[in-house]
């Protein structure tokens, strides 16, 4: 873990659902070097395949010094030894994860289009807060839309901001520009003929901003 994830910046990807292990790992490998953070997200297999997985990106990202966040499942993060977990509105009590995990957990939650649930989250325990989507997100249906006013709105939150939904390398740097320091994305990149060249795109978002 970062010795200060508060200085958080750059991009945060999430794993698709893939059922193929060997792929999974395959396929995050070469992005280790250009992203922030990485979380496992993977919807279409059952609990103990999540464990293989989670257990083989922790070791992937470990050597590369990169912080594995796991979705939804505080118990499974501390069973792998990831940095923190990530909770959605519904999926789980923030306390409660700052709680198990530790202190020096990353803690992150998601506050879709509503700086009040960010500031519930942050005095809550969450390290950082997750807003979107701000275009419509090919990975998952969306509903609410956040707006760069809300990024502008939220710098005295004091934790960093992710971005989310429907982000591309042509659209994100202005979201940058209003007060993003995470852009989280999934088939953004690993959609692409090219990942490492898309991750690369994003990476110029940051670029003197």
């Amino acid at each position: 873990m970062p010795q200060n994830p508060s200085a958080a910046r750059g991009m945060y990807l999430i794993t698709p659902d893939e059922t193929d292990s060997a792929r999974l790992l395959a396929r995050v490998r070469p992005l280790l070097p250009g992203i922030t953070w990485l979380q496992y997200r993977n919807k279409a297999v059952d609990a103990p395949t999540r464990l293989a997985q989670a257990q083989a990106l922790q070791a992937l990202c470990s050597e590369a010094g990169v912080p594995l966040i796991i979705n939804d499942e505080p118990a499974l993060a501390l069973q792998v030894g990831a940095a923190g977990v990530h909770l959605g509105e519904d999926d789980g009590d923030i306390a409660a994860a700052r709680a198990l995990l530790g202190p020096q957990a990353l803690i992150g939650a998601s506050c879709y289009d509503q700086l009040e649930l960010a500031q519930r989250a942050v005095a809550a325990g969450a390290s950082h807060v997750a807003f979107g989507a701000f275009f419509p997100s090919r990975s998952k249906a969306t509903t609410r839309q956040a707006s760069p006013e809300l990024l502008r709105q939220s710098a005295a939150l004091g934790v960093p901001r992710v971005a989310i939904g429907g982000l591309t390398p042509d659209n994100a740097r202005p979201i940058v520009e209003a007060g993003a320091d995470l852009i989280a994305v999934i088939s953004g990149v690993f959609s692409e003929a090219d990942p490492v060249a898309a991750l690369a795109a994003y990476n110029r978002c940051f670029e003197r901003v």
